[in-house]
């Protein structure tokens, strides 16, 4: 179940990032969890799907995005965009203003990019485990379906891209994974290896344009 944490956790914070830009005032009193969910059924069944696709996932394992409570409705506070923005903007001198509509954008800014690139790193280390354990891997393009249907969720402007995503994840995460005095196993280091260079392929230029209509025309 662990596997399911790495990647349900952060999903949280995207969905809940979501629901707020949803609102587009980022007035914390207008947001709606439970009707952001209901109007993005669709999609967030589209992404659970491509979840257990991608990461193998049996019924025990996706009940755990329910038991983590992030998936219902729920009452969203300014302390939930600040542990998901990582505290970057709660800063002591200002605390009673995180409810403040700029400081609530500014927030979700932060919340997107940084619970997208953990989400991404946790899809790329259950699918390189995967690949490993079956000797059959999921392939890097379901992975970048699943990641477009969140970037989306997040922020359906359009502001946020996968290949945006991408980038953030191979230079935070990636050098401290593939570093020499990293405790992380060689097969999957070269799975990660293996996963940066699919991605990166269909991330850029055409391949990602082909990559958005067939995601559209899903």
């Amino acid at each position: 179940m662990e596997r399911a944490r790495w990647i349900f956790g952060p999903l949280g914070g995207v969905v809940l990032a979501g629901a707020v830009n949803a609102t587009g005032t980022w007035e914390l009193a207008e947001v709606s969890m439970g009707e952001f969910l209901a109007r993005r059924r669709d999609d967030v069944q589209r992404l659970m799907d491509g979840i257990r696709s991608v990461c193998r996932f049996d019924d025990e394992a996706m009940a755990i995005a329910d038991e983590l409570g992030w998936f219902r409705d729920y009452e969203v506070a300014a302390a939930y965009l600040a542990l998901y923005s990582g505290n970057l903007a709660a800063d002591p001198e200002f605390l009673d203003r995180l409810d403040e509509p700029p400081v609530v954008r500014r927030m979700c800014r932060m919340a997107v990019d940084l619970q997208l690139t953990e989400f991404l790193g946790a899809l790329i280390g259950v699918a390189a485990r995967v690949e490993a354990e079956e000797e059959a891997g999921p392939g890097a393009e379901r992975i970048v379906d699943v990641l477009a249907l969140a970037c989306d969720l997040a922020d359906a402007t359009g502001t946020t891209t996968p290949a945006q995503v991408f980038r953030m994840w191979r230079v935070a995460q990636l050098p401290g994974i593939l570093d020499r005095r990293s405790p992380t196993p060689a097969y999957l280091k070269a799975g990660f290896r293996a996963y940066d260079e699919a991605l990166e392929a269909l991330l850029v230029g055409d391949a990602w344009r082909d990559t958005v209509r067939r995601t559209a025309g899903a």
